[in-house]
């Protein structure tokens, strides 16, 4: 018999960018860098262990405006011109980059990926991301679960019942119109919680949400298993607690796999390196410098010194 069981949630958000009164919006790239390097990874991840017969078990959270902007014609068109400029800045480096072997062969490989994405987001999805997640959901491998309606930090909602009513009633009634079923579980914003908040999600219908973890071990009766197991609040629902030792492997430069060696340095870039002249054509306005997901850099160490990035061995 199972002694206990593993549970994978990734929770999925981003404010709301949409800005049809300009033609460029810097923020928008929040958006189409986690379609690239998130969202798009993660729905082809899931569809070849489907394909494969692998029955894995997970569970997303989708927030209510990340679902809108995903299912956002202008977005999604403006979305399909910032990969079209990302593959002409792949050729581009390739040129640039040919008298070094090692910066080269990452130039090509950001184009071939970029061509890819492309390719899965325009023919593969037919730009519709958000059926894709739910057929994995119909097929019983995923669990979408949703968040508050605009990610509002809930306790300082406190003072305001109707407005934390509305936070859970208008996501779940977006999730009703995106997936055509209730959600059962919500994550909740920054995992943040206060005394009688279980009863309105009860009213609108959770069974379950997530919290910090801290928040389960000091809740008023002690839960028997910490935060290894859920605690059912008096009116049935369910108390998740996030896993402290997981979420450093994650975000901790220190402690995870963010800090090792051999992972791609985040923070050394293309758009940092190069004449704001060559730049130009792929900058907002055409002077904002910004993050254009061509990074040729490992963590190497807490040096200035960084070695070209390998991804062979990171993936290793």
């Amino acid at each position: 018999m199972a002694s206990g069981y593993l549970s994978l949630i990734l929770h999925a958000h981003l404010p709301y960018v949409r800005h049809p009164e300009q033609e460029e919006v810097l923020e928008e790239r929040w958006l189409f860098e986690a379609m690239t390097e998130s969202y798009l990874p993660l729905l082809t991840a899931f569809e070849r262990l489907t394909n494969d017969g692998i029955r894995f078990y997970l569970t997303l959270s989708l927030s209510p405006t990340l679902l809108s902007m995903l299912q956002d014609p202008l977005l999604l068109q403006r979305y399909g011109l910032h990969m079209q400029k990302l593959i002409s800045l792949a050729e581009k480096e390739i040129r640039y980059t040919r008298g070094n072997t090692d910066l080269n062969r990452l130039a090509r490989l950001y184009r071939r990926w970029f061509l890819q994405t492309l390719s899965d987001f325009e023919e593969r999805y037919q730009r519709q991301l958000v059926p894709a997640f739910a057929r994995l959901q119909q097929e019983g491998v995923l669990e979408i679960i949703t968040c508050a309606a605009t990610h509002g930090f809930l306790p300082l909602l406190q003072s305001e019942p109707t407005a934390v009513y509305a936070q859970f009633q208008v996501a779940a009634d977006y999730y009703r119109q995106c997936f055509g079923i209730a959600p059962k579980g919500i994550w909740l914003p920054e995992c943040a919680y206060y005394p009688g908040l279980e009863k309105v999600l009860k009213a609108v219908g959770f069974r379950y949400f997530f919290i910090e973890t801290e928040a389960l071990l000091h809740a008023s009766t002690r839960p028997r298993y910490d935060h290894f197991a859920p605690i059912v609040c008096p009116n049935g629902v369910a108390a998740f607690g996030r896993e402290p030792a997981l979420s450093r492997q994650v975000w901790s430069a220190e402690e995870g796999y963010p800090g090792d060696g051999d992972y791609r340095e985040f923070y050394q870039d293309v758009g940092f390196e190069r004449e704001l002249n060559y730049l130009q054509p792929y900058l907002p306005g055409g002077r904002i410098r910004v993050d254009t997901g061509m990074k040729y850099y490992r963590v190497t160490d807490k040096t200035e010194d960084k070695a070209p990035y390998q991804p062979a061995k990171a993936q290793g």
